[in-house]
């Protein structure tokens, strides 16, 4: 198909990717480099010796290492699966979500742009799926991107190969994409709601940090254990899926149809909504 044919037919797709096209590649770089780092470190240093002699870290560290079960960050697994629940992780994946997110609806009601785009022959459906669309395919690519990288440092590795499995890894990227979404959803329905784009990127934010809190503080704190299934980090394991490999269809579903829901009020919201209020 021809890109200029495609650029005609989803114009706001390709407006909101070229608006923001630094920032991407700013934070696609960010990505590589932060999780190169993180093959780097897991290849060179022995795991055990992470934290010396103490072999099975405190029950809280594995929030970090991105598993509900017994995989230890002291362990080439947990380790990778850190670069994939890392803060600084979470923070390239909020600022895409947060940023393209507000672009959908409330920064154009906050510039007061919105009546004018409404005048062209854009339904609101449109204007709200074709910047879904951008925002998704942006996580994807940052996903992608940190794949991609620690894929081909597990490949070129004998030691962390041997530990971890190449297939293993594309489904800890597949997990982030739908963790990605399940944080999308709900922050369009705040864009479509809201007129100021900073409530929009304040409840990325929110979310993403109140989530990754609530599940450490459920692993570190038994009477807490419960709360754990409020978090989407509960279900975003990559530790787990990197140190026991399989699918897991019920994490994917749960996050898919919390971010489906979102996207669905989304619409609801933004249809029932007068713009000009």
């Amino acid at each position: 198909m021809n890109p200029g044919t495609v650029n005609r037919r989803l114009p706001l797709v390709w407006l909101a990717l070229h608006r923001r096209r630094r920032m991407l590649l700013s934070l696609l770089f960010g990505m590589v480099v932060f999780e190169t780092l993180i093959v780097v470190i897991a290849g060179t240093v022995p795991s055990g010796e992470l934290f010396g002699a103490r072999r099975n870290p405190p029950g809280a560290f594995r929030a970090f290492s991105g598993s509900n079960g017994d995989v230890s960050i002291a362990s080439y697994p947990g380790l990778l699966g850190a670069g994939l629940t890392h803060p600084f992780w979470i923070a390239l994946q909020l600022t895409v979500i947060g940023s393209l997110g507000a672009a959908a609806v409330a920064a154009d009601v906050e510039a007061g742009t919105i009546e004018l785009l409404m005048t062209r022959p854009v339904s609101r459906r449109r204007l709200l799926a074709e910047r879904t669309g951008a925002l998704v395919a942006a996580t994807v690519l940052l996903n992608a991107a940190a794949t991609l990288t620690l894929a081909l440092g597990v490949a070129f590795s004998a030691r962390l190969r041997a530990a971890v499995p190449v297939s293993a890894v594309f489904t800890a990227g597949l997990l982030g994409c739908a963790l990605a979404f399940c944080l999308t959803g709900p922050v369009l329905a705040v864009s479509a709601l809201s007129r100021r784009r900073a409530h929009v990127i304040g409840a990325a934010v929110a979310i993403g940090a109140v989530g990754f809190a609530l599940n450490f503080v459920a692993l570190a704190w038994s009477p807490a254990r419960p709360l754990r299934y409020l978090s989407p980090f509960h279900y975003y394991a990559p530790g787990d899926v990197l140190g026991h490999g399989g699918v897991p269809w019920a994490a994917f579903g749960v996050l898919l149809g919390v971010g489906l829901l979102g996207l669905a009020a989304a619409f609801r919201l933004l249809e029932r909504r007068d713009l000009a209020v």
